[in-house]
């Protein structure tokens, strides 16, 4: 008799390995800056199929970067204790599978930018390559880190694009904050895999700097994303709500910075996800309350 854990994966165990190997509540890190930036464009909420397109071309494009990332890392994956057990590695996903997903969500991506207009047509396979080209960043260069926030502050500025029809400055503003401050928590999340990184000759600011100065490094990073969310702001001419918000997720990254110490690394994760998530939402709203709340 076949043992349970032999048996047949159900459909919808099969979708959430999907979902799982292209992580996909880590959504909730570009996208509400995508939709903010989009907010201040259209100065308040714009037409319904700019929208939908948006966020079609966002699902693409992300599943389609973390698809690729899984398989170029397959290898790496499966030797680390950390993520051995990652979809890919562990066989819950097939590369066939993994190779599909990706193709289809390319197509999806700069069919959804097709849809949107001709610049965002233009510029989809320029946003695609950058994101494919992290991928093999940390085995050449320890600034991976940056490149890594590249692709995610590339969606403010597609978001304006998708919006106006052109890269509209604050929307470069915004993609800068985004790119400091997810190079700031990266690099505190890598501190799991120093030891590992050594042993595998892959390569990060832990591995280059030490873990204490690198942490070090991460705070000057987030104070350069709070500095670029002000710039941002002014540029937008968003009022006190918004900027009073900013003053709060100041806080939050300095709770952040708290939970992790050079010798305690324990609560890396909740720093990682649960306390940028936090960040996340919040600035969403911020800008949502600041645009259609005028004071």
């Amino acid at each position: 008799m076949t043992s349970p854990s032999l048996q047949p994966s159900k459909p919808l165990a099969g979708v959430r390995n999907y979902l799982e190997l292209v992580k996909f509540s880590h959504t909730i890190f570009a996208l509400p800056f995508a939709l903010a930036s989009m907010l201040v464009a259209a100065h308040g909420f714009p037409p319904l199929r700019i929208f939908a397109w948006i966020l079609v071309a966002m699902v693409g494009a992300r599943t389609a970067a973390m698809g690729f990332n899984r398989i170029v890392d397959r290898e790496i994956d499966a030797r680390n204790p950390r993520t051995k057990n990652r979809e890919l590695p562990s066989g819950k996903v097939s590369l066939l599978g993994a190779w599909i997903l990706v193709v289809v969500s390319s197509l999806m991506f700069c069919g959804a930018a097709g849809e949107i207009n001709r610049l965002a047509l233009l510029l989809s396979p320029l946003t695609l390559a950058v994101l494919f080209f992290y991928s093999f960043c940390k085995r050449f260069t320890s600034l991976s880190h940056f490149v890594l926030g590249l692709c995610l502050g590339i969606a403010p500025v597609g978001a304006w694009v998708a919006t106006r029809g052109e890269i509209g400055i604050p929307s470069g503003a915004l993609c800068a904050a985004v790119l400091f401050w997810v190079a700031g928590f990266d690099i505190i999340y890598a501190t799991m895999d120093v030891e590992f990184d050594r042993e595998n000759n892959l390569n990060s600011m832990v591995r280059k700097l030490g873990v204490a100065k690198a942490l070090n490094f991460a705070k000057v990073l987030h104070a350069a994303f709070i500095a670029n969310l002000v710039l941002f702001g002014l540029l937008a001419h968003l009022n006190a709500i918004y900027f009073g918000s900013v003053a709060l997720i100041a806080a939050f990254l300095v709770y952040e910075h708290v939970l992790v110490k050079p010798d305690d690394l324990r609560r890396v994760n909740a720093a990682f996800f649960t306390v940028n998530g936090a960040i996340a939402v919040f600035f969403l709203g911020a800008v949502v309350l600041s645009t259609f709340i005028r004071m």
